[in-house]
């Protein structure tokens, strides 16, 4: 039996999100084993209770998240990912709303197409009113995600996609450029093809709604039917396209969903069309399915200088059978879900461990070689999880909505899904990525630094002579090994970084793993800060050509910055005494208040005096018993912001840098607090700038503070809720391999990547919305 040898990394990683109480990470594998072998025959159970086991003690194969959250536990959904349904009708939308607030609540992230809905100001027959609009809807499902925490583990990750053709495709193109918005929300466009070729003919682009002859006969838009539709407005292609592209290269919002492409390799046309994906792009799903995802960890299947191919087809078999066991385990939090999950049980097997398959082999991830060896790999298992597929049909029958010409078990099979917390997990690189840095510096809660190094490059600098702990801690620094005139070129060349990798590999990367894969594939196209507008530009059009059926590109440090600007200096490097700080002597009798908000570690009691004009002028703070930890940091915050607000630092800036800090969360009365440092932002905002709500709490929201009324409000457009914007601390760019996001980990504080759609730390393996 193989023995669990999990890296430091792996083992935080599964205590801190994954073990149940009193949970080893044996038992976890154990339990989540013993659930998914329980659709065997008896006679065989314990047999596939050992290979499931044995599979993922391995670090070999691991399923996403959910199904190691909740599998065996009694609760929950093992699904990660889910799509949404919207009709243009108040039924369709609160329905939406209630499922998706369940679904998030144990974890599955959602996706949503918009394009359905009638643009903002468009007649309401039934009531006389307006349409709120698709972007006011997103908004609204924006700010209730903001309201859930997914099992305790994750907050909620969604997918908004809308039409090329809808009139307010230009608001949503633009609707994250503020850097506020609807921030767990990907947004993605779908682009038809005949949207391309208007841009390559410079054609006029008609902006469509339904027709009321369409709405009153229930019947969809469509393009080549003018009975259908009314054209509300025209655009020349060229600059819609333009306009997308720029919004990207500013903010990487919003990426491509090419719907004509996932269309044409959609499984069962005769339950409707592919109009969303999942969060991260790489499931296109009809109304309430789900999929089931797990990854084969790539990098455990390089023997010698070749892949073991007969290795690799052992474990799809088997992890396809795992997988299809998962859709008969499930549980979903709604009959239609549970139904179109039946219907046609799709599952995702995907893979991870990619760059570093390829570093064992001596192949650069923007080597030719790479190309071929990716189309042949996932081929394997592509063709391997088909067989497989239809023998399980012969077994237990196909699925119940088959129509292909031979029966199979699940309509489809393979995907490539974020691994973020699952290759953290199995200790290899995420997905089919780039590696994001060769070496970074960790923080652990003792308030240590450690330096995780990647542990083919200590081997292959120890077996070839240049390992020194200078070269490690350089590394560690800047996380690239470019600029190390002591590594040899060959080796720069294999551990070269995704920002350090050209836009080109990484699309016709994903297009070859596309090629062979039933759904689609998440991936990341990371550029440097210094790409061009024109290199975005680029790559969609590549991605398009290549017939990938969607992407997504960030360039490094695009997300605009909020930066508590104190002073500055002139251009002599001079200060002059307009711009120098001033700080306020302190009269010696002030009024003020003190109001109790419970935080994760206990009531706090914050106390803001005034000024002789009504201006904060000083904060103290008070939490848990004196002398400890928690009580000296308060004490250092308290005093920081008193010398801010004596020196004329504006009480909004202040709020902003503090607001969405997060450690041990609690809630006071209906009101989220994510740590000490939170609750002092919102007695300044409640008392300091006035933004009360009805209950006297700030203006964020809480779980009593979104009301039916309010959502119903939000949908008619009389109210606008707008997401929590955590505050962004300003990071080290160095030479930028390593700094994808000017956002912060909310359990460790090191700066987040940027991969497979989704944020990830390096450091501690926190994930926004995958894996």
């Amino acid at each position: 039996m193989t023995t669990l040898n999990l890296t430091n990394n792996s083992r935080i990683v599964l205590e801190t999100r994954y073990l149940l109480p009193g949970e080893s990470p044996e038992d976890l594998f154990r339990r989540v084993a013993r659930a998914i072998s329980e659709p065997e025959e008896p006679d065989v159970k314990e047999k596939w209770e050992e290979t499931f086991y044995e599979m993922m003690v391995s670090c070999r194969f691991m399923p996403n998240s959910p199904t190691l959250f909740n599998a065996g536990s009694g609760q929950g959904t093992l699904s990660a990912c889910f799509v949404i349904p919207l009709e243009d009708n108040m039924e369709s939308i609160m329905k939406a709303a209630s499922v998706s607030a369940m679904i998030q609540k144990f974890g599955g992230g959602i996706g949503y197409s918009f394009s359905k809905l009638r643009a903002r100001e468009s007649k309401i027959s039934t009531t006389h009113g307006k349409a709120c609009g698709s972007v006011a809807v997103l908004k609204m499902l924006s700010a209730l995600s903001d309201m859930i925490t997914q099992g305790g583990k994750r907050h909620g990750a969604n997918m908004g996609i809308l039409s090329i053709r809808h009139p307010e495709i230009m608001e949503f193109i633009h609707m994250k450029d503020d850097d506020k918005t609807a921030q767990n929300f990907n947004i993605s466009v779908a682009i038809t093809d005949d949207f391309m070729e208007a841009v390559d003919q410079d054609l006029e682009w008609p902006l469509m709604d339904r027709s009321r002859h369409a709405i009153d006969n229930g019947i969809e838009l469509d393009p080549s039917d003018p009975n259908t539709y009314e054209v509300k407005a025209r655009m020349p292609a060229k600059q819609i396209w333009q306009d997308l592209v720029n919004s990207a290269w500013k903010t990487g919002d919003p990426g491509l969903y090419f719907i004509d492409e996932s269309n044409r390799t959609n499984p069962t046309p005769h339950l409707g069309n592919l109009d969303s994906t999942n969060p991260c792009g790489e499931v296109p799903l009809l109304g309430f399915e789900a999929c089931n995802l797990g990854s084969i960890n790539l990098a455990a299947y390089v023997s010698g200088d070749g892949f073991d191919y007969d290795g690799l087809s052992d474990i799809t078999r088997k992890a396809t059978r795992f997988l299809d066991n998962v859709v008969s385990s499930n549980t979903f939090p709604s009959e239609e879900v549970t139904e179109a999950v039946r219907a046609t049980r799709k599952i995702g097997l995907g893979v991870m461990g990619w760059h570093d398959a390829l570093v064992k082999l001596g192949i650069p991830y923007d080597d030719k070689r790479s190309l071929v060896l990716s189309a042949k790999v996932m081929n394997t298992i592509n063709q391997v999880s088909r067989e497989t597929s239809i023998l399980l049909a012969e077994e237990r029958g196909p699925y119940p909505a088959c129509r292909e010409d031979t029966p199979i078990r699940n309509a489809t099979r393979t995907c490539i899904a974020p691994t973020g917390s699952i290759s953290a997990i199995a200790g290899c690189s995420s997905g089919v990525e780039p590696i994001f840095a060769v070496a970074f510096v960790k923080n652990v809660l003792d308030g240590k630094q450690l330096k995780e190094v990647n542990p083919y490059f200590v081997q292959i600098a120890r077996e070839k002579g240049f390992y020194s702990e200078d070269l490690m801690n350089h590394v560690a620094k800047t996380g690239s090994v470019q600029e190390c005139s002591e590594v040899p070129d060959e080796i720069k060349s294999l551990f070269k970084t995704a920002l350090e990798v050209d836009y080109n590999a990484h699309v016709l990367t994903q297009a070859a793993f596309q090629e062979h894969t039933d759904l689609a594939v998440s991936k990341t196209i990371n550029m440097p800060n210094d790409a061009s507008v024109d290199d975005v530009m680029n790559a969609y059009r590549l991605a398009f050509d290549t017939k990938c059926k969607g992407i997504t590109i960030y360039r490094d440090g695009s997300k605009s910055l909020q930066v508590l600007e104190v002073q500055k200096d002139d251009p002599t490097g001079e200060q002059s005494d307009d711009d120098a700080l001033t700080e306020k002597i302190r009269p010696s009798h002030m009024n003020g208040i003190t109001e109790r908000i419970r935080t994760g570690h206990g009531n706090a009691f914050i106390t803001i005096n005034f000024d002789s004009t009504g201006r904060p002028f000083e904060v103290f703070t008070t939490v848990g018993k004196a002398g400890g930890c928690d009580s000296a940091q308060t004490d250092a915050i308290a005093r920081l912001v008193s010398m801010a607000l004596r020196s004329g630092v504006e009480v909004a800036n202040i709020v902003t840098m503090l607001k969405g800090i997060t450690c041990c969360p609690a809630w006071d009365n209906g009101t989220l607090i994510r740590s000490v440092p939170d609750a002092i932002a919102l007695a300044l905002e409640k008392h300091a700038l006035g933004t009360k709500t009805s209950n006297g709490h700030s203006s964020r929201l809480g779980m009593s503070q979104v009301s039916e009324n309010e959502i119903k409000n939000l949908l008619v457009g009389t109210a606008s809720v707008e997401s929590t914007s955590h505050s962004n601390t300003d990071t080290p760019k160095g030479n930028g391999s390593i700094i994808a996001s000017r956002s912060r980990c909310p359990d460790c504080n090191a700066p987040l990547a940027v991969q497979e759609m989704c944020l990830v730390c390096m450091s501690c393996g926190w994930n926004k919305c995958g894996g």
